[in-house]
């Protein structure tokens, strides 16, 4: 009987591990389809459509649209007499949350990376002024448009990568979610970029200083005007997915 008991035992626990498994999954894969507007904002969710498409039940689809939920990629409709979760619009009101947001906790992040030695300081400097260069390289050859993002991510995770295990984590939870806005704005705001790029060399120097209240206030001011930025845009094309 202990035998049998002990094989049972260990037939549950792999099947529990899957399903964490499937939830993480379903999690990250309905996430990137937000974030690369594939499921655009204000979409109605449908958990059985979603359970096709990623090829799971729907308990892993709806642990992870709980787990969206609380991040802000999915909400709650609220009709007469029922609600549905629908794809979180993409509103002004939001984007100057979550820039607000970003933009303190990179500053933050930045007082820790000015704090570091000189020579470990200046290494980093070095891997931002690369990634600036090509951002305006960029500006002079828009072939290459496609890869803004990711450059401009690289450069301030760089900045992020010195901070915390807590802040860090905070701010790979966020940063999907500015990521949103970018792709789908990213179109209209590239005439700005020389703006973005003037801004991060005041990081760069204020870095290369070593002076972590002027590293804190650039990181800010990069957000809040990028924040500015992103909202004239909405204003022409308007806020997707809001009624």
């Amino acid at each position: 009987m202990p035998a049998a008991r002990t094989k049972d035992h260990a037939k549950v626990r792999p099947r529990k591990l899957t399903h964490g498994s499937s939830v993480r999954t379903a999690f990250h894969q309905l996430r990137e389809l937000i974030v690369h507007g594939k499921l655009s904002p204000g979409t109605w969710i449908v958990e059985g459509d979603l359970a096709k498409r990623l090829h799971v039940s729907r308990t892993p689809i709806r642990a992870a649209l709980n787990k969206l939920q609380q991040e802000g990629y999915v909400r709650e409709h609220r009709m007469a007499n029922k609600s549905r979760m629908i794809v979180a619009p993409l509103t002004k009101e939001d984007a100057s949350e979550l820039y607000s947001i970003i933009g303190r906790l990179e500053g933050l992040a930045g007082r820790s990376t000015a704090a570091l030695p000189r020579p470990e300081r200046m290494k980093i400097v070095q891997q931002l002024k690369a990634l600036n260069h090509q951002l305006a390289e960029i500006k002079r050859d828009h072939s290459r448009q496609s890869s803004i993002f990711d450059i401009d991510r690289d450069f301030h995770r760089l900045v992020v990568s010195c901070s915390g295990p807590r802040l860090s984590a905070w701010h790979r939870a966020i940063e999907p979610q500015a990521e949103r806005y970018w792709r789908l704005y990213a179109s209209s705001i590239i005439s700005d970029l020389q703006l973005s790029i003037a801004e991060h060399n005041d990081i760069i120097r204020a870095l290369a200083d070593g002076d972590p209240d002027r590293i804190e206030r650039c990181l800010q001011a990069n957000w809040d005007n990028g924040c500015q930025r992103l909202a004239r845009v909405i204003d022409v094309f308007g806020e997707r997915g809001s009624w």
